[in-house]
């Protein structure tokens, strides 16, 4: 089963030092590049993140927010340095004798300062147990929307490989007519110079012709590579890079049987098997 390696997921939870929320967004990449935007309480949890999110997404861009809002108490909350406040006191005492003139200092401004106000310490290890299993239900959430959107792009895919192997199928049904026209087309051309031909010569050359002209090859080649998708398709495993160089080589394919294009109809199978494949690969650009 295919999984997308784009999504998003959220997931709140309340505890004891406060409210907790996490948000995971992901996008494709090559390889598993995360990055996080955490507060402080929880920075040296990051590892132990990284590793959780690790063990359960393989491949994409993933941005992990959480946030944490303490719980009011007002028992420990709003605890002065009642020190640094002296020492401003002191200090706007001299600033008042030095300039008479000037205003009253609001004590809203003293609390403003930087360090008067200590935030109440919160425990780092009952904080960072919440957070993982937040994290973990986060992933819950991510994880599924990546298993939905994959499935939509493994609906796709094996419905745009039934219709190349129908194609390759009208044009290896063709190929007989499409030889015998060669054959035809060239009889006449020489009989327009109006000379005699060697009939064991001209039986030769045109056995080349029809050589060149064969495309059973690649129609083959084509058969294999579907069949090596659809196997991928139906794997457990991340098979995202598989199906792009299986992208490659169906395109490959598709080259081969366009430049070997005896008639038009030929011309335009390669060319509907290069939209169908370019399809694919689009949408495998997101496959994990």
């Amino acid at each position: 089963m295919l999984h997308s390696m784009t999504g998003f997921a959220r997931a709140s939870a309340e505890s004891a030092p406060g409210a907790l929320t996490c948000e995971l967004r992901a996008v494709n990449h090559r390889y598993l590049d995360i990055t996080f935007k955490m507060p402080d309480d929880l920075r040296a949890s990051e590892a132990a993140f990284r590793q959780l999110i690790g063990e359960r997404l393989n491949r994409g861009k993933v941005e992990c927010l959480l946030n944490f809002r303490r719980a009011l108490d007002a028992s420990s909350d709003m605890q002065l340095d009642t020190e640094l406040v002296a020492l401003l006191g002191k200090r706007l005492g001299e600033i008042a004798d030095a300039l008479p003139d000037a205003d009253d200092v609001n004590p809203v401004d003293v609390l403003r300062w930087p360090g008067v106000i200590r935030p109440a310490e919160v425990d780092a290890e009952p904080l960072a147990r919440e957070a993982t299993a937040l994290l973990a239900t986060t992933l819950d959430a991510l994880a599924a929307m990546r298993r939905s959107e994959g499935e939509r792009i493994e609906a796709m895919i094996l419905s745009r490989c039934d219709e190349v192997l129908r194609i390759a199928d009208t044009v290896r049904a063709r190929m007989p007519e499409v030889l015998e026209a060669t054959r035809v087309r060239q009889r006449e051309r020489i009989e327009k110079l109006d000379i005699e031909a060697d009939p064991a010569r001209l039986e030769t050359e045109l056995a080349l012709v029809a050589q060149k002209l064969d495309v059973d090859e690649e129609l083959d080649r084509l058969a294999s590579h579907v069949k090596e998708i659809r196997d991928a398709v139906a794997s457990d495993e991340p098979v995202g890079r598989r199906l792009d160089f299986l992208m490659q080589e169906l395109n490959r394919e598709a080259n081969t049987l366009g430049s070997k294009s005896a008639d038009a109809e030929t011309t335009k199978a390669a060319v509907d098997l290069k939209v169908l494949i370019e399809q694919m690969r689009e949408q495998i650009q997101n496959v994990e």
